[in-house]
């Protein structure tokens, strides 16, 4: 299926607006910064507010019914393989499920019960634990992907990534080794969510156009914490003054991890191969002589000539939708829940956390035995290290912390499932990994400048 060198599609006039249209609607929805109620968004954060605004209190009890429709239809697609269900590759690969799947979707029913009512052992039904999955994760991941996967061809389809990668290319292949479209998928992590741009990165992998290298570094490296998370992060841990210096401290050390993460293991070790059941679906060679900017329109042109059609493209999106709502809803209600248990009810992180603190007494952070738990246990969720290291008095180790957490990329409860679940080729290992390695990495950045503006 590879395209390289091939005879290219004639240009036609129409073709520009086709590639112009759907493509500026695309930027506007997921690139475009804008301030929506004191915060920074995207158009796409804007509809999944104002939906959690206006129906917030119905989404966490249709969350629980959803999960238990995912649970039951599971259950009997699997036992009974209905013909209607066997001849469909959507129904098929959403119903049809080995034991692990089936077990992850009761789990996520029997947890989504117990956190709505209450009952049941505190450590699932906690606020702090299914609690923060069912009424503060689930619902932005259902909101968001409403949106996200229905208007996502918008930004992927009609050629824009085929315009910017041409101009990029040049840059982002010998700084971070990556083809310059990825710019698109940072962009859409860094203004709206990181779970979009991980959305984003699947479907590029998923349609050939990344090898497993880049789309299993992409989805590591480049899923960085918004703008807006940012700002809540900050303001949680008291350090909301500070936030110029802070966001720029997470930029920089953000940017440095993104060097170096895939020019190591594991990263480094992936190979360059296309994804198998379609192979390689980009040519991103470009005539020497070529203005890069004139190679690019005509390339995103010929990208949205090949689009395929509105309804073609909604039932996709719509596909897209309900995929994340029944398949990776309960995986996060389920193992979000587990992760959440264990660092809110073991001395799990606490125990591996010791030798931390030597070193975070050598970088000269107050408090090194109380801050060293919070430091990893971002891997379980992003937040949690934000509302367990509130209390800590030193401004200056919560600056770090605070920080930290935002650069380590790889939390469980939701990119680190969402990337698990995806055909990207990482291992649940690998993600401990590159967790651990990027706190070597931005620690000592953080550090140095807490030490500069704290």
């Amino acid at each position: 299926m590879t395209m390289l060198h091939t005879k290219k599609k004639t240009i036609e006039p129409a073709d520009t607006w086709k590639f112009l249209i759907p493509s500026i609607i695309g930027a506007l929805l997921f690139l475009c910064p804008i301030s929506y109620n004191g915060e920074v968004t995207i158009g796409v954060g804007i509809l999944a507010s104002f939906l959690l605004t206006a129906f917030g209190e119905v989404i966490p009890p249709f969350i629980v019914i959803l999960l238990g429709f995912s649970a039951i239809a599971s259950l009997t697609a699997t036992a009974l393989k209905p013909a209607f269900v066997r001849n469909s590759p959507f129904l098929r690969a959403t119903f049809i499920n080995g034991p692990f799947g089936l077990i992850v979707r009761v789990l996520a029913f029997a947890f989504g019960i117990m956190a709505y009512y209450e009952i049941g052992p505190e450590a699932i039904s906690s606020r702090n634990t299914g609690g923060v999955v069912l009424y503060d994760l689930a619902p932005v991941l259902l909101t968001w992907f409403l949106f996200a996967g229905i208007l996502l061809p918008l930004l992927v389809e009609f050629g824009l990534m085929e315009f910017v990668g041409a101009l990029l290319n040049k840059f982002m292949r010998p700084v971070f080794t990556l083809p310059g479209r990825s710019s698109i998928d940072a962009m859409a992590s860094w203004m709206g969510a990181a779970p979009v741009g991980v959305l984003v990165t699947m479907k590029q992998y998923d349609e050939g156009n990344y090898t497993q290298r880049e789309a299993a570094v992409i989805a590591t490296t480049f899923s960085i914490a918004s703008v807006a998370f940012s700002l809540v992060v900050a303001n949680v841990v008291g350090i909301g003054h500070l936030f110029l210096p802070f966001y720029l401290a997470v930029s920089v050390a953000c940017l440095v991890a993104a060097i170096i993460m895939p020019r190591i293991p594991p990263l480094s070790r992936k190979p360059d191969d296309y994804y198998a059941p379609v192979g390689k679906q980009i040519d991103d060679y470009i005539p020497k002589g070529v203005p890069l900017a004139k190679w690019g329109f005509d390339e995103a042109r010929r990208k949205a000539a090949g689009a395929a059609s509105p309804k073609k493209l909604a039932q996709v999106g719509i596909e897209t939708v309900l995929d994340i709502w029944l398949a990776l809803i309960p995986l996060v209600m389920a193992l979000g829940t587990v992760a959440l248990m264990v660092a809110e009810y073991t001395p799990l992180f606490k125990i591996i956390s010791y030798p931390l603190i030597p070193v975070l007494t050598l970088l000269g952070l107050p408090e090194a035995a109380e801050a060293a738990p919070t430091f990893l246990v971002g891997f379980a969720d992003m937040f949690l290290p934000a509302v367990l290291g509130s209390g800590i008095e030193s401004e200056l180790t919560r600056f770090v912390l605070a920080g930290v957490s935002l650069t380590q990329i790889i939390y469980m409860s939701e990119i680190g499932i969402l990337i698990l679940r995806s055909n990207i080729p990482v291992k649940f290992w690998e993600l401990a990994v590159i967790f651990i390695l990027r706190t070597i990495i931005t620690l000592p950045i953080l550090v140095l400048f807490g030490h500069l503006f704290v």
